[in-house]
């Protein structure tokens, strides 16, 4: 599956800016903290040359503009709860754990689920269940839970 990503490349140049000029960052302190030129900095604000990806992130990382949150599933075993109708897996964010869940109905509707072996349904899927969990992580999608502080379930219309 081909997938095309569009990025507002001046909208993100602007920001850099306002956010440089907020913080009260010279172009000079803003490349010593980013480690790189001034001189880059300084085409990196007016656009008028192309800039490495690798030395952008530097420069955006600085101004807090990078997400760093990577959502990682090292833990292989699911399972079910009865009680949300849903398979339970965890995620892993650094040394934050994360509950996530798809529930049954989702299971049904999207990946052939027929009800009576959901385990199987969800390992059968598994990689594209851990992306659509990873997007609404990335999208900070978390709810209240009664049990814990937060979990990230993925329902039907999410998909």
């Amino acid at each position: 599956m081909e997938r095309q990503l569009r990025i507002n490349w001046p909208a993100i140049v602007e920001e850099a800016k306002q956010r440089r000029k907020a913080q009260k960052l010279t172009q000079a302190r803003l490349a010593t903290l980013a480690e790189v030129s001034t001189p880059t900095v300084s085409n990196f604000e007016s656009g008028t040359e192309t800039i490495e990806l690798a030395t952008a992130l530097k420069i955006l990382g600085v101004l807090g503009m990078v997400d760093k949150r990577i959502l990682i599933f090292p833990e292989p075993i699911a399972q079910e709860d009865w009680n949300k109708g849903a398979i339970v897996f965890w995620g892993k964010d650094s040394d934050k754990r994360v509950r996530c869940a798809i529930s049954r109905e989702a299971l049904g509707d999207h990946f052939k689920g027929d009800g009576k072996n959901l385990l199987k349904v969800f390992e059968a899927n598994r990689p594209a269940i851990e992306q659509y969990a990873r997007r609404k992580y990335l999208a900070n999608q978390l709810e209240a839970d009664g049990t814990i502080a937060a979990e990230l379930l993925i329902r039907t219309d999410d998909i």
